[in-house]
């Protein structure tokens, strides 16, 4: 039984930074993807980017480049989402996800979520 725990969310001023935790269990997948979602309120849930928990490469959209970093630590099997320079747009609930595959970036792509934790960025 694969569970997602996060933490890590808040509140913070624009421009601020936070970092989001998930701490995976359950997941013997040789080759899986952890990804990372938002969701602002009315609206779809949207790509972060993801990890490739075996080869640690990551891909981001293009609203998390250059300000969003994803990492993984192999020994606490805790995924990070570092988010710096956030913006109000930023805000929402941040889901981390397990696909048992390589890639995927749809939600869809993911069978395994986290409860989410809430992002709140003020201008």
């Amino acid at each position: 039984q694969v569970q997602l725990v996060e933490s890590g969310g808040g509140l913070v001023q624009a421009g601020g930074s936070l970092r989001l935790s998930c701490a995976a269990s359950g997941v013997t997948f040789s080759s899986w993807t952890m990804g990372w979602f938002r969701q602002a309120p009315g609206k779809e849930r949207d790509f972060v980017g993801r990890i490739s928990w075996s080869r640690g490469s990551t891909l981001y959209a293009d609203s998390a480049k250059g300000r969003f970093t994803i990492s993984r630590e192999n020994a606490k099997n805790t995924g990070y989402l570092q988010m710096n320079s956030l913006k109000p747009e930023d805000t929402g609930v941040y889901y981390c996800a397990v696909r048992p595959t390589a890639w995927g970036r749809r939600p869809n792509d993911f069978d395994f979520w986290g409860q989410g934790t809430q992002v709140t960025v003020s201008s």
